[in-house]
């Protein structure tokens, strides 16, 4: 496993220097064959237009690392409410009660590592495999019609003056956005740090929960608990550059994103040649390949709700 050792230079670095190499306008609304999350790109697009984001997400970084050193995490139920805004055009952008109950349910089941996959979890990794111990409770649902074709990632949908709707309280609640998105993206998410007045998750419909609209390979709803990954603060895997850091130490360093469903073992080639952890949530496996959360990614999470953490308005 690797070790972290980053000084803030390095994270403020980190945040303000990644490879923005998504189309953010770009509207095929074709379905995907291949995972792309566009958080990375969301987040490069913002530290553009806000400088003083790079500054906040600094001293987010900063206090999630003393938080891990000195073991100031949560150590209690957090219950994180969740608002569900669903943007349609067509009946099967409308996705059922169910549908969304179904992304709930999976979300539970992969945070608190009850899913019936974890056990496949290989024993090279079985030490450091995680129960997050985070639930999630369906607060409410909010449905608007549209004529949009689809939205892309500039946050449109987030938007009630552009069409949109606007986050329900996003300090204390969850928002999803379920709509088509395009562009060859299942979704993204903005890290800790952003704007309130976008805050949150946005999913293409096809990719949300278990049944209706789900298309394969991404019909197990990993794509929300990869993009909620995001909202509490991990970062990919391979940490979106070749033999990158994702900030977590217990997890392998990756050459890059991984695809479809590797055979395990998976080498990765950079330094030690580790076998990379392609079951993990943040990496880019089709959903029957990824079940998994680090101990370290875990802590991570856990840092943002403690008091004085970014979405401390969550914690217990």
């Amino acid at each position: 496993m690797k070790k972290l050792i980053l000084s803030a230079a390095a994270v403020l670095l980190f945040f303000s220097c990644q490879n923005d190499q998504t189309d953010l306008t770009n509207t095929d609304t074709s379905a995907v064959t291949k995972r792309n999350c566009a958080s990375q790109d969301v987040l490069e697009a913002q530290l553009k237009a806000d400088p003083s984001l790079a500054i906040r997400m600094n001293q987010i970084e900063a206090f999630t690392e003393k938080a891990m050193l000195t073991k100031r995490l949560v150590n209690g139920k957090v219950v994180i409410p969740v608002v569900v805004n669903v943007l349609y055009r067509t009946a099967a952008e409308n996705i059922s009660d169910a549908q969304i109950q179904s992304q709930i349910d999976v979300l539970n089941k992969d945070f608190t590592a009850t899913n019936s996959d974890f056990s496949n979890t290989p024993a090279l990794f079985s030490g450091v495999a995680a129960n997050v111990g985070i639930t999630f409770e369906l607060k409410q649902i909010i449905r608007k019609s549209t004529t949009k074709t689809s939205w892309g990632t500039t946050d449109t949908m987030k938007n009630a003056k552009r069409g949109g709707i606007a986050p329900t309280s996003p300090t204390t609640n969850l928002n999803l956005w379920v709509c088509t998105i395009g562009g060859g993206i299942l979704g993204y998410a903005q890290f800790p740090g952003g704007s309130s007045a976008t805050d949150g998750v946005a999913i293409d419909s096809k990719y949300f929960g278990l049944s209706g609209s789900a298309n394969a390979p991404y019909n197990l709803g990993r794509t929300a608990t990869h993009e909620v990954g995001h909202w509490m603060n991990l970062r990919h895997i391979w940490g979106d550059a070749s033999c990158g850091s994702d900030l977590v130490s217990d997890t392998p360093t990756h050459n890059d994103a991984n695809y479809g469903v590797p055979a395990y073992p998976h080498y990765s080639t950079c330094s030690g040649t580790p076998v990379e952890m392609t079951m993990n949530y943040m990496d880019y496996t089709d959903d029957n390949a990824m079940f998994m959360f680090s101990t370290g990614q875990k802590s991570r999470m856990s840092a943002i709700f403690v008091s004085g953490g970014a979405r401390a308005s969550f914690g217990i």
